[in-house]
């Protein structure tokens, strides 16, 4: 999926880009798309670094999300299909 499709699939409205699942969808999407790379790519320890502090940045949305809505992200978890 490209950006604008997920913003508009994930949105609570139009243009919604701030909202927490909005934000965790595009960094699985990047998360995703860098673990195919690195598939190919296995030395690329640059790539590898940035992948993992993606992750982190992740985690800790998902964190804050499941703090303040714990229904939605369990939906959302399940959707994007995220331990």
């Amino acid at each position: 999926m490209n950006k604008q499709e997920i913003i508009a699939k994930y949105g609570r409205k139009e243009g919604d880009t701030g909202s927490p699942e909005v934000q965790i969808a595009l960094l699985t999407d990047r998360i995703i798309r860098l673990t195919q790379h690195l598939k190919q790519h296995p030395k690329d320890n640059h790539t590898r670094r940035g992948l993992l502090k993606l992750v982190g940045k992740r985690q800790g949305l998902v964190k804050y999300y499941e703090r303040t809505n714990l229904e939605a992200c369990r939906k959302l978890k399940a959707e994007l299909g995220i331990r």
